[in-house]
């Protein structure tokens, strides 16, 4: 039987390039999104067999949804090889408004602890069977905070640590994680930046180079390299010196909370 993929956030973006990635190798796909409609009208645009696939409507966000999501997908399809959690909000918040406090708890409780839900369920059954791949989609926004970003650089940031603790619990098991961070990536979470976006990355572009770093078993990667090159020159400017650098840097565009 092929291997099976599972995607989160698979309505769009990089889920959906992922997703069309994965399909060319020749791998069944377990596509989770809130908008499974949009999967299914995607899916049959590209005429992807129904054999091939199953779609699976679930928030993130919501830990009893993953569990029986899960559940479903090992009763229907089996447990998967790769398990992709890419599933993200991207808003700017302004921390002296009090409203933006309820965003930045979205977007955490989306981008965080809808990493850990959608790997919990299949962390022992992967153990007993001595193998799997579970992928957690950072970014290169997780690296150094930028002006305006506060709550996705803390959610990223906290990606990309608690992969890595993860890696190090789960090693001698046979089971890998990695850990993939984008640059910037022509998504609708980018199309309404305001500011200049270097070395921008078309989603299939990513997708391919993704799913390569996937397949060779690397625990962590930027992509692109030259973001890659940015983020560690980034990482060692001095604070003074970063500060001056991002002064005056278009914020990210708030959510409208009514």
């Amino acid at each position: 039987m092929a291997p099976l993929v599972l995607i989160t956030g698979a309505s769009s973006g990089i889920g959906q390039a992922m997703a069309m990635s994965y399909s060319r190798l020749g791998y069944r796909l377990a596509l989770v999104a809130r908008r499974s409609q949009i999967i299914q009208s995607w899916l049959d645009d590209h005429a992807i067999s129904p054999d091939n696939y199953a779609i699976y409507s679930a928030d993130v966000a919501d830990a009893q949804q993953m569990t029986s999501m899960a559940q479903a997908c090992m009763t229907q399809q089996g447990l998967p090889d790769v398990v992709i959690a890419n599933a993200g909000i991207s808003m700017g918040v302004d921390t002296s408004v009090p409203d933006d406090l309820a965003v930045m708890a979205r977007i955490l409780m989306t981008n965080v602890m809808g990493v850990a839900a959608t790997f919990g369920p299949f962390i022992a059954p992967m153990v007993a069977r001595g193998s799997g791949t579970l992928v957690g989609i950072g970014s290169v926004a997780g690296i150094r905070g930028l002006p305006g970003h506060g709550g996705y650089c803390a959610s990223k940031a906290a990606v990309i640590s608690y992969c890595e603790s993860l890696r190090g619990e789960l090693r001698p098991s046979g089971v890998k994680v990695v850990t993939l961070c984008p640059g910037y990536i022509a998504t609708p979470l980018t199309q309404n930046n305001q500011y200049a976006m270097p070395f921008l990355m078309q989603a299939d572009v990513f997708a391919n180079q993704a799913v390569q770093a996937i397949g060779a078993g690397i625990s962590y990667r930027v992509i692109p390299w030259q973001m890659g090159v940015v983020a560690k020159l980034l990482r060692i400017l001095p604070n003074p010196l970063f500060d001056r650098l991002f002064a005056g840097r278009p914020r990210k565009p708030r959510a409208m909370v009514s």
